[in-house]
């Protein structure tokens, strides 16, 4: 069926139309808003109402790469560093030698239980060894759960960081496969120099993308946007032609810019919270398209067995192996193993065996959209059920927007922060004034119970509290360690607030 270009724009509008509409039901229903994008897809596909018919892989890889890039940086922008810092051991060891164990024992499960052949199997396994945190916590919204402790701040910062391992393995597996000079042993030197040069790349980049947003001082504010995204493309290539990770590095960049002083900096975050949210959603229509049902059914049992030992098997072990060393309990390990949502990582890292022409890469792509599917479906409708069955479950905060608001300016140094009081903080019952409130810092507002105190320094705090803090960098993040110090375990114990 041919399209003129005038149809496929009002398409394409209305599938994003209907796919943002549709997205409401995941309230209702506990459902990843992914999952309802690729079943939009698959109903625009060519097997469905509209029959568009799609299976461009290159030009599906290449949307992949920038979405991936966008998604990444987007999540480290809305990455704090004081709330990371804690756990920043185990989120390193759990997106790097994590991923390793998942791919590695799935891969094998696979090539034991279906007779694939190893190294096919060994790739499936690393297509689908990342998690994807959008669809988790968009089902703890959802559903009105927030993690205990340090779990919400483990669990981004392993989502957020273990995409560039996956694809690396990807990526490495592929060229030894299709013999392009890869061997399995080069890619252990490989992967460090990748990592560091990502790292080294994205960190400085970073920096220098600070200081060129506050200098340039564009006439036209709309225009700020617009030069992060060109930038983010830019410290993407600039890493890739260093021969480094360019996703790790636009991930640390992100981190980098995040947790920086700069202008404009609400207004260009909410514009990349946009773009993700759009990114994901093309890609997930994007699945949909690509999926042809009459070629993945015949598929289903083997999609599923390799979807059940992914989350079953290959999963926890990677997870209680990886934490052996950590003081996280064994109920906390079991809800990290159960919240490895498969998302739009794997449906990206698919292609790429489809592209560079691997044995039996439209099985594995086939195989991988019952891993996300399942994934999503079985661990994603169940995560709140887990979580209150484990205790690990505490009261979410429902943010009020603000009836103020001011934005980083040049020549002003300082800008209107939130600081939220966390459950079992050491500031809860305090008065105002007692927890350190840095010279030249202001509490304007606090946002509590869908209302808005306007504090002194009497003013008792509370679990949940949202202070509006107008304050420089500095001062905030003393505010910050301020508020984030925990209450001694044994008056937490007294409470009843520890979790066992």
């Amino acid at each position: 069926m041919q399209y003129s270009y005038e149809s496929l724009f009002f398409v394409a509008a209305l599938l994003l139309l209907v796919s943002v509409v549709l997205s409401k039901a995941s309230e209702k229903f506990g459902l990843p808003t992914l999952i309802i994008f690729m079943v939009i897809g698959m109903i625009a596909g060519s097997e469905g109402v509209f029959g568009i018919h799609f299976d461009d892989n290159e030009i599906a890889k290449g949307i992949g790469i920038l979405a991936l890039s966008m998604i990444l940086f987007y999540g480290g922008t809305d990455t704090k560093w004081v709330m990371i810092k804690p756990v920043i051991k185990e989120g390193v060891v759990l997106a790097t030698l994590g991923v390793v164990a998942t791919a590695g024992i799935t891969g094998y499960a696979v090539h034991i239980l279906l007779k694939i052949p190893v190294i096919e199997a060994l790739l499936l396994g690393a297509i689908v060894s990342s998690t994807d945190a959008a669809a988790v916590f968009s089902i703890l919204r959802s559903k009105g759960i927030n993690l205990k402790g340090n779990l919400k701040p483990l669990l981004e910062l392993e989502s957020g960081s273990n995409d560039p391992m996956a694809v690396f393995l990807t990526v490495g597996i592929i060229g030894v496969i299709t013999a392009s000079g890869t061997s399995a042993l080069s890619l252990i030197p490989a992967f460090f120099v990748e990592m560091l040069i990502g790292l080294a790349a994205g960190f400085i980049l970073g920096k220098l993308m600070v200081k060129f947003i506050n200098r340039i001082n564009l006439e036209y504010d709309g225009l700020y946007p617009v030069l992060t995204m060109a930038l983010v493309i830019i410290i993407f290539m600039v890493t890739t032609q260093l021969k480094g990770n360019g996703y790790l590095s636009v991930y640390v960049a992100g981190i980098t810019l995040g947790n920086s002083t700069f202008i404009h900096k609400k207004n260009i975050i909410r514009f990349h919270d946009g773009v993700a949210w759009l990114m994901q959603i093309v890609i997930f229509l994007m699945l949909g398209l690509l999926v042809f049902p009459s070629k993945v059914i015949p598929v289903a049992g083997q999609g599923i067995i390799a979807g059940l030992v992914s989350i079953f098997i290959a999963r926890p072990a990677a997870v209680f192996a990886c934490l052996s060393f950590s003081k996280l309990s064994f109920k906390e390990k079991v809800m990290i193993s159960w919240v490895g949502l498969r998302g739009a990582v794997p449906v990206i890292l698919a292609i790429f065996p489809l592209t560079a022409g691997v044995p039996g890469a439209e099985k594995i792509f086939n195989i991988v959209f019952f891993i996300v599917l399942l994934s999503a479906l079985f661990q994603g409708s169940t995560i709140a059920v887990v979580s209150r069955w484990l205790g690990l479950e505490e009261p979410i905060i429902n943010r009020k927007k603000a009836p103020i608001e001011i934005d980083s300016m040049a020549g002003v140094n300082a800008d209107l922060n939130e600081v939220m009081i966390p459950f079992g903080s050491d500031a809860v019952g305090k008065r105002l004034f007692e927890i350190g409130i840095p010279k030249g810092a202001l509490v304007t507002l606090i946002s509590r119970d869908e209302q808005f105190i306007i504090p002194d320094g009497g003013t008792v705090l509370e679990s949940g509290d949202v202070m509006l803090v107008m304050a420089d960098k500095a001062a905030v993040k003393t505010i910050e360690r301020n508020v984030f110090v925990k209450k001694p375990a044994a008056e937490e114990k007294e409470k009843g607030g520890g979790a066992e």
